[in-house]
């Protein structure tokens, strides 16, 4: 069998929020925490999924993680010359 992206849930505080999701990928969430679920030998509320999935998908975007992080400072190319002093 394939391994699962999403481990045992962790138990954090969470803050709420409502969404609307298409019935489609309401269906494969139910479907995922049955599978998580048989896996782990535990009771997945579909729900405690989005979460985590959220939290792995921008964990391994490397687009937003440079957005995040701002701007890298251009390192000085060897033939850029100093500015003189005054």
């Amino acid at each position: 069998m394939g391994k699962l992206k999403l481990g045992p849930l962790e138990d954090d505080k969470p803050v709420k929020m409502s969404v609307e999701l298409p019935a489609g990928l309401h269906r494969d969430l139910l479907a995922y925490a049955e599978i998580l679920g048989r896996e782990n030998g535990q009771d997945v509320e579909p729900a405690k999924l989005v979460a985590p999935m959220l939290a792995r998908f921008m964990a391994t975007d490397r687009g937003f993680a440079k957005m995040r992080h701002g701007p890298r400072p251009r390192s000085k190319s060897a033939g850029s010359v100093p500015p003189k002093a005054e």
